[in-house]
């Protein structure tokens, strides 16, 4: 008989490697990478821990140039010309209180900008509103309307 005839018993299973365990361990460190909190049993480390050093999250804000752009800017809400044509709560005059009751703003402090988009039938004059497109100023006048 030589080794490549060789077979294996019927009841002969390998066993699994059994790492860390005592004398018969396989091996330095069995499985773990060297010391320290990762190799110890039950580690746990938490999200974006640096060990030390002071995570990117907090650094950011501090970091050269950083601004709050949406602080600078300022948020019109945008009203379309159609939306107070079709709207039977807008008659004639148009101001931030009508506009409000409306439901169209949340406050009277709120930006408005009117947008030209539709058609404008009505005759609407238009009180303390910050802007106006150039279309919407055209509807608004070729309408009757007046713009103050």
């Amino acid at each position: 008989m030589k080794l490549h005839q060789l077979e294996k018993s019927k009841w002969f299973k390998d066993k699994a490697r059994r790492l860390g365990r005592w004398n018969a361990s396989k091996g330095n460190y069995s499985g773990k990478w060297l010391k320290g909190q990762k190799a110890r049993s039950g580690k746990s480390v938490r999200p974006f821990f640096e060990w030390g050093q002071t995570p990117v999250v907090m650094r950011m804000p501090k970091a050269k140039g950083f601004k709050r752009a949406d602080k600078w800017i300022d948020k019109y809400v945008v009203i379309n010309v159609a939306a107070l044509e079709q709207d039977p709560a807008i008659t004639t005059e148009v101001n931030k209180a009508v506009l409000k009751e409306a439901g169209y703003i949340k406050s009277i402090s709120d930006l408005v900008k009117i947008l030209g988009n539709g058609e404008l039938k009505k005759v609407l004059n238009f009180t303390g509103i910050e802007k106006f497109t150039k279309s919407a100023v055209e509807k608004i006048e070729k309408a009757g309307g007046k713009i103050s």
